[in-house]
């Protein structure tokens, strides 16, 4: 239960206590665990659909969306702010990139891309819960969180030190390829070849990305990728 204890405290604000040390071995193994942790967010998010029922859509949608972030720390989000301002900002630059990235301010790119991420989120949202549509919005947070381990089994982690190179050190190639395998027959069977090839087509791109910029990803692009993944399996479904 470590891993998945460290997994949660890590992607969730829920207040987990972990007891006595735990090992470099437990933090690479907590990858595994990542999807679980995005059921969790989406049953609860699910539960959430299903106790406003009844109210309108656009206030469902913004009270569903605000408990969203707030039980994911907004942690994502900050990724994906710092990754916005670092891509203009370091246009052509990988040293200049990285620097902008490890600047905790905000700059307008970053503020612009939030607003937009969550107002697309926002309108996805109020389509589904006028729906009652909990699997797809389940299956947007699980997968979103499924594309880390698998970020970091395929690509270099860029900086040399802190959490992300602990998890790539210790990072199991086999469970992760076993995990990989399992989710994606789950997903098959659960939404379709074409919503699972979607996923997998985004989180190719955004890969490639980083590679072309960074030769790699850093904490902040793997946050900015589960945002955009998100957002992008939620007009997905909302769409198709």
């Amino acid at each position: 239960m470590r891993p998945f204890l460290i997994a949660l405290q890590f992607l969730t604000i829920l207040p987990v206590r972990l007891q006595g040390e735990f090992s470099k071995q437990d933090i690479g193994r907590s990858l595994l665990f990542y999807p679980m942790v995005g059921l969790l967010i989406g049953i609860v998010l699910s539960l959430l659909i299903w106790s406003l029922n009844g109210q309108l859509s656009m206030v469902s949608a913004i009270l569903i969306l605000a408990a969203w972030v707030t039980m994911t720390g907004a942690l994502h989000l900050d990724g994906l702010a710092d990754s916005a301002d670092a891509w203009l900002g370091g246009v052509g630059d990988t040293a200049k990139t990285l620097l902008i990235m490890k600047d905790p301010a905000a700059g307008p790119i970053g503020v612009v891309t939030l607003l937009l991420v969550l107002m697309i989120k926002f309108v996805m949202l109020t389509v589904l819960v006028s729906q009652q549509n909990c699997w797809a919005l389940i299956w947007s947070v699980i997968l979103a969180r499924t594309a880390l381990p698998l970020l970091f089994l395929t690509t270099d982690y860029v900086r040399p030190h802190g959490l992300g190179s602990i998890l790539k050190q210790q990072q199991s190639a086999l469970h992760t390829r076993r995990l990989m395998l399992f989710i994606g027959v789950l997903a098959l069977f659960s939404i379709g070849l074409f919503a699972l090839l979607f996923g997998l087509l985004i989180f190719l791109l955004l890969r490639y990305l980083m590679e072309r910029r960074l030769n790699g990803f850093t904490g902040d692009t793997a946050g900015a990728m589960v945002e955009l993944l998100e957002m992008a399996l939620l007009i997905f479904f909302v769409l198709f």
